[in-house]
């Protein structure tokens, strides 16, 4: 499953600016949060800080129709994260295995403990962008 192919996202969502925004404003489905879940290989936890619950309530958000703005642009920024990275390495494997490991570029701190806010996923996307360009490898 790659980030594109979760629950049956508008094809450009992660392209298409004008998109992503629509889809934020109808709200993702409780389908999209699982399949973020079974994506990033578990994390729970952050699925749930950005889903505005706790890891022992998910099966609740999972039953749910649309999520509000907050939580859906949230989750949907993770998942164009994912599919960023996934473009940067060609695999879903290797950037679940990346966003877990300590980074020299981040101080130590491992992507995935980042990606909780907005700022921090952004942090995490500059040096993608980095290691995309040759900066890091």
């Amino acid at each position: 499953m790659t980030a594109h192919r979760v629950a049956r996202l508008p094809k450009d969502i992660f392209n298409d600016d004008m998109v992503f925004i629509r889809a934020v404003r109808k709200g993702i489905s409780g389908q999209v949060v699982r399949e973020t879940v079974e994506l990033l290989g578990g994390h729970q936890q952050l699925v749930a800080e950005l889903a505005g619950t706790t890891p022992g309530n998910l099966h609740r958000i999972y039953k749910k129709h649309a999520l509000g703005k907050t939580e859906s642009e949230g989750i949907l920024d993770l998942l164009r994260l994912f599919a960023y990275a996934a473009t940067t390495f060609d695999s879903d494997d290797i950037v679940r295995e990346w966003f877990g490991s300590e980074i020299p570029a981040l101080s130590g701190t491992r992507p995935i403990d980042l990606m909780d806010t907005f700022q921090g996923r952004a942090v995490v996307r500059d040096v993608l962008s980095r290691i995309e360009h040759g900066e890091f490898s």
